[in-house]
């Protein structure tokens, strides 16, 4: 038995959290550089706006509508996506935070009425922290999914699902007779696994609804479309193929990559920026408890811009494994001053590490150079600390500049809330 647990609109909750007055206004939050709708509030789509519509084609609605947009605060979200997910944790013994605002939670074992213990956590959720979500519980993962997506639909949407799976869905919970006309009710792209082409095929052949594909032959279906799709199919009858996945494999590469804010021509910001996210990346590096063997730098020009293209990379090789930040920093620009060439308008850089290894494999070799290498790990320990305390940067390497402001390759966010619950200057201060 499994639950999905899923923040509603989960951008927009957070900025609603600290700023009462957007509820029932239309919102949107804009991607890096306040480039598109990345979120939208259900007032937003309700004036047909798209996931992924550019902004200058949506800015006429700010006088039109009374559109509301936002600039990605990715801290803000993920400060409060930590605090949903510990008390969706409290719902049974085992979680998978599958994204920033949705986490699997395995059931097995707990006893009770499962309807009211999800109705239970999720007023907790929206009492301690503010974020509206909804919960569906099915047999495997994918009827899990499903019923969130039936939860979250007869919410937005009452008459579309009887009332009563409106925030909490639990499918094990209906008769079976019910169960077939919501499963009925529901078309097929609507099935966790199932995309826009294969969705069509299925049209073609008369499948329209997750009922229906619920009732093919797991067989034909393998032998017609794929293994995924019979798992997936399976998985809609009730047999589970997709485990939760507790412990998420380390990556095998770690990126950080950015679009600027502007265009940046020369070597000493380009420097900067990707001093700035080879930092990011040895953190991340350190997270999952690896150790880097190489490091590419890229940068280019806009495709979309008229003038000279600029579009090239470099590979630098590490004399020994390491997450260390200063050695993938240095790394970092020495790659980038070998790249570039004067005259070209950079839209983009990044960083990616590569040949990741475990961080307890050591490699031992002859000091022939007398380089007699200190082992900085506990340093690197204090100064994620540091960052996770006191905000990301606080702590940093030279070369990405002395101070975070006026940095020409910083993104556009124009429209960013303050930080509220990870910078003392923006803690909201209430007034009698």
């Amino acid at each position: 038995m499994y639950a999905l647990i899923d923040g509603n609109n989960f951008y927009v909750s957070c900025e609603r959290v600290f700023r009462p007055s957007l509820n029932g206004r239309p919102v949107i939050v804009l991607s890096n550089n306040d480039g598109c709708a990345i979120a939208r509030s259900n007032e937003a789509k309700a004036l047909g706006i798209k996931m992924g519509a550019p902004w200058y084609q949506l800015r006429h609605l700010e006088e039109t509508e009374g559109l509301v947009a936002l600039s990605a605060n990715f801290t803000l979200y993920g400060d409060l996506s930590d605090r949903m997910m510990s008390l969706a944790a409290g719902l049974g013994p085992v979680q998978e935070v599958y994204s920033i605002d949705e986490s699997f939670i395995g059931l097995l074992g707990v006893r009770g009425d499962l309807t009211q213990r999800c109705r239970d956590v999720r007023s907790r959720i929206h009492q301690w922290v503010g974020i509206p979500c909804c919960v569906g519980v099915g047999p495997t993962k994918t009827l899990a999914k499903l019923a969130n997506h039936i939860a979250k639909t007869a919410e937005r949407k009452p008459g579309s699902y009887p009332a009563e799976l409106a925030q909490v869905c639990n499918l094990t919970a209906l008769p079976a007779q019910d169960l077939d006309d919501v499963l009925a009710a529901t078309q097929v792209e609507e099935v966790w696994g199932v995309g826009r082409r294969i969705a069509a095929q299925l049209h073609e052949g008369g499948v329209h609804s997750v009922l229906d594909l619920l009732r093919m032959d797991p067989a034909t279906v393998r032998r017609r479309w794929s293994v995924v799709l019979e798992r997936t199919v399976r998985e809609l009858q009730g047999m589970p193929c997709i485990a939760l996945d507790d412990a998420p494999a380390p990556k095998k590469e770690i990126a950080c990559t950015r679009a600027f804010g502007q265009a940046v021509t020369a070597l000493a910001p380009l420097v900067e920026a990707v001093s700035e996210f080879a930092s990011r990346a040895a953190e991340k590096l350190r997270k999952q408890g690896s150790l880097a063997s190489q490091l590419l730098v890229f940068a280019h020009t806009s495709p979309f811009r008229p003038g000279p293209r600029f579009n090239k990379s470099v590979v630098v090789p590490l004399r020994r494994p390491t997450a260390d930040t200063g050695t993938l920093v240095s790394a970092a620009a020495l790659g980038m001053r070998r790249i570039y060439e004067p005259g070209y308008p950079m839209a983009k850089a990044g960083v990616m590490l590569l040949d990741l290894i475990p961080a307890d494999v050591l490699q031992r070799e002859l000091d022939l150079e007398g380089d007699n290498l200190r082992d900085r790990t506990k340093l690197m320990v204090a100064l994620d600390a540091l960052n996770g305390r006191y905000g990301k940067g606080t702590v940093h390497s030279a070369s990405t500049g002395a101070t975070n402001k006026d940095k020409h390759w910083g993104m556009k966010q124009e429209r960013r809330t303050p930080q509220y619950t990870t910078r003392w200057e923006d803690v909201p201060i209430a007034r009698a």
